[in-house]
């Protein structure tokens, strides 16, 4: 009987990859707080990763190294955020507490799925050596 690592881990395989693009994301919001003229960015988590999702079970592949890599392209999705404070006058729309509260929410759920995926890794572990 053969083990399917797409079905055994679901859909947490995905989730580590987006999450780990929008960590990315929040902190260079946040490293830019002072920044004259920056605008605030995000990733739409959940169409991301349902671009992530479908692209795994089309199985695109690149067959030159010239081609455009499809994943980059879903994780790297980043859209502008409608600021949710008044202008500060210099066109920078970071929020610092929004930020730092997305981006500890988000590391939350990282860590979850990253837990979720260590102990389906020690289940399966445990199947193949017949404990």
């Amino acid at each position: 009987m053969s083990i399917s690592f797409d079905k055994a881990l679901g859909v947490h395989q995905h989730t580590v990859g987006v999450r780990a693009k929008r960590a990315e994301t929040l902190a260079s919001n946040l490293a830019n707080a002072n920044t004259p003229g920056y605008k605030a960015k995000d990733i739409d988590f959940q169409r991301a990763l349902n671009a992530a999702t479908s692209e795994a079970k089309v199985g695109l592949s690149r067959t030159d190294g010239r081609h455009i890599s499809a994943s980059s392209q879903v994780m790297g999705e980043q859209k502008y955020r409608v600021p949710t404070q008044p202008d500060t006058g210099d066109g920078n729309t970071v929020d610092s507490q929004l930020e730092q509260n997305l981006f500890m929410q988000n590391s939350i759920e990282y860590q979850a799925s990253l837990d979720f995926l260590g102990s389906k890794f020690k289940n399966l572990s445990k199947a193949l050596r017949g404990d």
